[in-house]
């Protein structure tokens, strides 16, 4: 199949190429210059970017242009030459004109990245708007006033979600299957989607209107319904001819045009065969109307000559139907990601010199100081600098406890603060934040193909020809060997083939399982990168996990305190914090909290302090001298009594604790264990990767001794400890040498060579650290469960989508040849267009119907 692309800014799908050109630093010039690919004038100290080719420099409005630049340069350098008074003269004229364009194919010289093509719904105002630019960013003028201002809907940028690499300006319908366009990066203001839903909905009810007394007229008498005492014979074909023509070619006018666009470009879809066969119905009515003695009189119905009508406008009618139903299923894809972007609030207290006054969120700035009372939403990435709270982070993580925050933690934007009043420094504002970030990918994700869909395609590709075909043979068929009358037969039954098949179901069993298993997944703090990514997973069956940050919390806590002697607990753990309170060391950090939560906080500082490396500290509180470190390094000391209680030292250090020694004085005051405590989360996390069958192998640089207390404790199958980053890489590949499908799941720093050996990369995060560009699958809760998750998340999608085509395939099995008409000569069935029609207008809905399923799927963890 042609890969077509409307002209739009983004152009064509992006594809995987090697840079031909370096992506160069904009120069330090004054004069402007011309955007190759949309024609505008760029200063090039503001472009957004810019590459060189063939020892020249070209400037780029915004990243979309120099991404499309990339994909063929010298087509869009031949056109900039070719067009360049015109648009020096203009600017970004191209951006506002009905001009129509040809469809171009991908690769093929295009004037402009923004020329988009008028398509037949361009006369719904209410669906379209006017004017538009793609052009986001940037460094022209332009660019930075779109940045102020928000995007209207008529602007956006708008794709085919069963051809993604068909992008154009606004609402429109594909070139390929003639289906409509939907917004690529769906917003939460959702205008424009309604109104075309309202567009299509009124061309349906104006139809319905229309086709139901015209419905009454040639099928009542069938049902005993005559209208004869009304209507004379005389005036029901010129009636049902008024009747029938606003239906066919005002109500149908958008389904004709993408039957007529598609023979055009030859890329034949569901259109095609409803443009075929209403079109054949009224012909035939009309020429019978018109001139009745053309048609045999044995022909004749009731005295009459055959009219079809209302076959024509009942089968526009049934279309429309499936087109409202379709459009209103698939508006609830995008619900997930509408759901995330309105998480975020829209007023903000901002704290300033002069005081608090409310402001909109997205005008905030990195270091503005805004203050969160309980109950609302946190609207930046930042930092705590003042209060504390439990804050609701459900809506990104999928957990449900509240997390505790206070001063020095980070806060992520859309969370729900709910007990305290926060005061927090933005770090992350706008398109930096985590919830931007997360948007983007879905919406990326939800637009992706699946390998599985390429059956459907090359199943497409052949469909519609092979379908004409099949209505050429079924009145070839009648006409040959059919009852009489024939002719009449004949028409019911090709106009039938070619109204009931529906490429339209096949093309979408794919896609909108993906939007909506995507969505699922985001709702749930599973970031899916691509559905590529989405049927890799359901193909994993070994899982290799790091252990810090994963298994484990990632930060080491103070599991068992012993006091040694007569010491009290609080007064030795208290001089013990007070001594490690100004090293940054994580043990130290670790202590230091442990007495702070225990005792509050510790204002104390020592009056001497030393730090020895790989020792410990030495410290002056008060009228003590305070050793803190290993036992072996107290005992280094001369401290007495070290050599005490140690059978609790062997104890702690064979469960994986670090063990940390006090001495006060000379003398060994307390004893304490230190370690990563395992996540509550993670035991039942891996009982549900077992139930599914899943191998679960552990990889750490810790030592041998905490690795298998670790691996025991969990149950974990197998474990490699005291492993290099090299280490893990190679252990992956050997992993995938072996046959295993392998998902890794890590920190994205030092597991980097592991995650992108791995089949499936999976980042660990709880926040504005997440590797979301990175990683195949993103867990925004940071632990096992995640994985969990995605792995039922992946087998539900990838069954969707196979009962989906399951659905196609079996429904045009069974449909065309019962609408050719085998069926009759054993039963006298015969498929009537109006039936034929209904069916394909639901098979559509049936197969949406099914995908939305996936919305509550469960994706609970033991």
């Amino acid at each position: 199949m042609q890969q077509w692309a409307a002209a739009g800014c983004p152009g064509a799908a992006t594809h995987d190429t090697n840079e031909a050109f370096p992506m160069t630093t904009p120069a330090d010039t004054s004069d402007t210059r011309t955007d190759p690919v949309c024609g505008m004038r760029v200063d090039p100290r503001k472009a957004s970017a810019a590459a060189t080719w063939q020892g020249e420099t070209y400037y780029f409005c915004s990243q979309h242009c120099a991404d499309r630049f990339q994909t063929n340069p010298g087509s869009f350098v031949q056109a900039s030459g070719k067009s360049k008074a015109a648009r020096a003269a203009n600017g970004h004229a191209g951006h506002d004109t009905g001009d129509s364009a040809a469809l171009p194919m991908a690769g093929v010289s295009a004037p402009s990245c923004c020329d988009a093509p008028r398509q037949a719904e361009r006369a719904e105002p209410e669906a379209n708007g006017a004017g538009h630019s793609c052009c986001h960013g940037g460094g022209g003028e332009r660019g930075k006033k779109e940045r102020r201002e928000p995007t209207a809907a008529a602007n956006a940028i708008y794709t085919c979600p069963m051809h993604p690499e068909v992008e154009q300006v606004g609402p429109g319908t594909c070139p390929i299957c003639g289906m409509d366009l939907e917004p690529k990066e769906v917003g939460a203001d959702s205008a424009a989607e309604d109104a075309q839903i309202r567009a299509m909905t009124r061309r349906f009810v104006i139809a319905a209107v229309l086709s139901l007394p015209l419905l009454v007229i040639a099928m009542g008498p069938m049902v005993g319904l005559s209208v004869s005492p009304f209507l004379p014979d005389t005036w029901s074909g010129p009636i049902q001819w008024l009747l029938a023509t606003p239906v066919v070619f005002w109500c149908g006018w958008p389904l004709l045009v993408r039957g007529f666009a598609s023979f055009r470009t030859m890329q034949l879809n569901m259109f095609s065969l409803i443009a075929v066969g209403t079109l054949a119905a009224y012909a035939f009515s009309l020429v019978v109307l018109w001139m009745p003695d053309v048609i045999p009189a044995a022909y004749w119905e009731g005295g009459r000559p055959p009219l079809y009508f209302e076959a024509a406008a009942v089968i526009i009618t049934l279309v429309l139907l499936g087109q409202v139903l379709e459009l209103r299923a698939r508006s609830k894809t995008g619900a997930a990601i509408r759901e995330l972007m309105q998480l975020a609030p829209e007023i903000a207290h901002k704290i300033t010199s002069e005081g608090e006054r409310d402001v909109p969120a997205e005008s905030l700035q990195v270091g503005d100081r805004v203050r969160i009372r309980p109950g609302e939403k946190i609207p930046v990435d930042g930092v705590v600098i003042e209060g504390s709270s439990q804050v609701d982070e459900s809506m990104l993580t999928g957990e449900p406890m509240p997390v505790s925050k206070t001063v020095g933690d980070t806060v992520t934007g859309g969370t729900v603060n709910q007990t305290g009043t926060l005061v927090v420094e933005a770090r992350q504002v706008g398109q930096e934040s985590v919830l931007h970030r997360i948007v983007q990918l879905v919406a990326n994700a939800q637009r992706s193909r699946a390998p599985i869909q390429n059956l459907a395609d090359r199943v497409a590709a052949y469909f519609v020809p092979a379908v004409i075909l099949c209505a050429v043979l079924a009145f070839a068929g009648w006409m040959l060997w059919g009852p009489e009358p024939r002719l009449v037969h004949a028409l019911v039954a090709s106009v039938s083939v070619l109204i009931i098949a529906c490429p339209c179901a096949l093309g979408l069993a794919t896609p909108m399982s993906v939007m909506v298993g995507v969505g699922r997944g985001a709702k749930a703090g599973v970031l899916i990168k691509n559905a590529e990514v989405l049927q890799r997973m359901e193909q994993v069956d070994t899982i290799v996990v790091d252990k810090t940050g994963t298994l484990t919390r990632g930060r080491p806590e103070v599991t068992d305190v012993m006091p040694l002697g007569q010491w009290d607990r609080d007064e030795v753990l208290r001089l013990i914090a007070t001594a490690e309170s100004p090293s940054e060391h994580p043990l130290a950090r670790a202590i230091v909290r442990y007495a702070e939560h225990r005792l509050g906080t510790i204002d104390d500082q020592p009056a001497e302090f030393e730090s020895v490396t790989g020792g410990g500290v030495m410290a002056a509180v008060g009228s003590h001298r305070v050793l803190v470190g290993s036992p072996r390094w107290i005992q280094q000391q001369g401290a007495s009594g070290a050599e005490q209680e140690i059978d609790a030292v062997l104890k702690w250090q064979s469960a994986g604790a670090t063990v940390v020694m006090a001495a006060v004085d000379g003398v060994a005051a307390c004893v304490m264990a230190v370690s990563d405590p395992i996540k509550e989360s993670t035991p039942g996390a891996l009982r549900t990767l077992h139930r599914l069958g899943l191998r679960v192998v552990m990889l750490t640089g810790d030592q041998q001794r905490t690795a298998q207390a670790v691996a025991q404790t969990l149950g974990i199958d197998d474990f490699r400890a005291e492993v290099t980053p090299q280490d893990k890489h190679d252990f992956v590949l050997e992993l995938k040498q072996q046959g295993h499908v392998v998902a890794m799941a890590g920190d994205g720093i030092n597991d980097a060579p592991a995650l992108a050996a791995a089949d499936v990369g999976i980042a660990m995060g709880t926040g504005t650290g997440i590797a979301m560009e990175s990683a195949d699958i993103t867990l925004v809760a940071g632990d096992l469960r995640g994985i969990a998750a995605a792995v039922m998340l992946s087998r539900r999608t990838m069954a969707n989508i196979r009962q989906n085509l399951f659905f196609a395939f079996a429904y045009n099995a069974i449909g065309v040849p019962v609408a050719a008409g085998v069926l009759y000569p054993w039963t006298g069935v015969l498929l009537s267009p109006m039936i034929a029609a209904a069916a394909m207008s639901f098979s559509s809905v049936s197969v949406i119907s099914n995908a939305l399923r996936l919305r509550n799927a469960r994706l609970d963890v033991a």
